[in-house]
């Protein structure tokens, strides 16, 4: 059975939400700590993905912070500061710290796609092709990867998926666990806090 990290990423400067959305209250607790508790019930090491320079004070006990190397580089270089904080797991688990309800169930069978095959990454099917996030990568081939992209000028996230084999859960299985496709949601605006 592989080890398994878990990886927020919270680097963004929530310029379309106009304040810090990852502290903004949602159900009753911040925004972020939402990610945070259904990346923990499905791997023991749960690494936060910061702005460079940020502490994350106020972070849930037993979370461990990584900070992008530079400011405004984009969620693929968050990726690869968590893949190098998580070098220790041999696969990891990557959500936003603003997708409040990704299912912890959803994030497990992400996983255990992985194990099924020699995948290095598992994604879930949409209409628009796979998404970006939630996804699951093998730790040291991503991380590889991604120094790659990044030394190649890519910054998009799913630029991982199309350089990673990848293992693609089909809509029917995943939405048969997620029903209301909320592991999907994230908030960009406050409007969506209401949704």
């Amino acid at each position: 059975m592989a080890t398994v990290a878990g990886i927020v990423l919270a680097g963004g400067s929530s310029t379309r939400f106009g304040a810090d959305k990852l502290r903004v209250p949602y159900r009753g607790r911040p925004l972020i700590d939402h990610a945070i508790e259904a990346v923990a019930r499905v791997s023991g090491d749960v690494v936060v993905v910061l702005r460079p320079g940020a502490d994350g004070g106020g972070s849930p006990p037993g979370v461990r912070i990584a900070n992008d190397s530079s400011e405004g580089e984009g969620p693929l270089a968050g990726l690869h500061a968590g893949l190098l904080a998580a070098v220790r797991s041999d696969v990891a688990v990557v959500v936003a710290g603003d997708m409040p309800d990704v299912s912890s169930d959803v994030l497990q069978a992400l996983v255990d796609e992985l194990d099924r095959g020699p995948a290095t990454a598992s994604a879930l099917a949409t209409a628009a092709g796979p998404s970006p996030l939630p996804i699951a990568v093998r730790t040291w081939p991503a991380a590889d990867a991604v120094h790659t992209l990044l030394h190649a000028g890519r910054r998009r996230l799913g630029d991982v998926l199309d350089v990673l084999d990848t293992a693609v859960i089909d809509e029917g299985r995943w939405t048969a666990i997620d029903p209301e496709r909320r592991s999907l949601f994230d908030v960009d605006e406050p409007s969506d806090l209401e949704r």
